[in-house]
């Protein structure tokens, strides 16, 4: 066992997480570390630093019933321990080819179920084998809450959940996500506060998202649904 996997699992045992499920996880989190000492993956550079982000991803665990897609995955965050944690299928959108290569081969060298679609989420999500095939849906690394509701909520099914992983909220972000969310055939369910300013925003998929949404690619980002007047 690789040093910085040996400290990521004594350090996860001693945050509480199950042996069982610290072993797996120090494996990807050891992989990811020394894949991003030669590309850009993540900014965690440290077994310290890729802890809490580690911990972090295992918040959404409860919220994650039937497959799950995960919007700009990166180095796999919180995709990859999600479904070392759930067992999930997991279907993973990173446009960089780079970070879709690893993920490719994170997920078979740990045995996970899942698979990488190449491809910017505005696009993808206009694909009828990805469109509305998903039971929950995550985007950690997106900006703006409604433009994280705009890239995850095509592709749910309806009934599906949007866990979208947030910090601090304004009243202006909160009201933008909350109207965004109406319009792309959701609601915001639950707001749930974690520890300093982090939160958990679910928003559940009540209806299908009209063909309009996602918008073209960037659009999402450079004009956020209800703020600032964009639609």
């Amino acid at each position: 066992m690789r040093a910085a996997e040996a400290d990521l699992q004594a350090a996860l045992v001693r945050a509480g997480v199950l042996e069982t499920l610290a072993e797996p996880l120090a494996a990807y989190g050891a992989r990811l570390l020394d894949a991003n000492a030669r590309f850009n993956l993540t900014g965690a550079k440290t077994s310290e630093a890729l802890l809490p982000h580690l911990i972090d991803s295992l918040t959404v665990a409860p919220f994650v019933d039937g497959s799950l897609v995960d919007i700009g995955s990166g180095g796999g965050l919180p995709a990859i321990p999600l479904a070392i944690a759930t067992g999930v299928s997991v279907t993973m959108i990173e446009p960089t080819r780079k970070k879709a290569r690893f993920l490719e081969e994170t997920l078979a060298d740990l045995g996970l179920i899942g698979r990488v679609i190449a491809e910017r989420a505005e696009v993808a999500a206009h694909l009828p084998e990805l469109r509305e095939q998903f039971g929950a849906g995550t985007a950690r690394g997106v900006s703006l809450a409604p433009t994280v509701a705009e890239l995850v909520l095509p592709f749910l099914a309806v009934g599906g959940v949007a866990v979208l992983q947030r910090g601090s909220l304004d009243r202006r972000e909160r009201e933008a996500v909350a109207d965004a969310a109406l319009m792309l055939g959701g609601h915001v369910e639950r707001e749930l506060a974690l520890d300093g300013e982090r939160r958990i925003l679910l928003v559940r998929k009540t209806a299908s998202t009209s063909t309009r949404f996602p918008r073209g690619t960037g659009v999402p980002e450079k004009r956020p649904l209800c703020l600032y007047g964009s639609t």
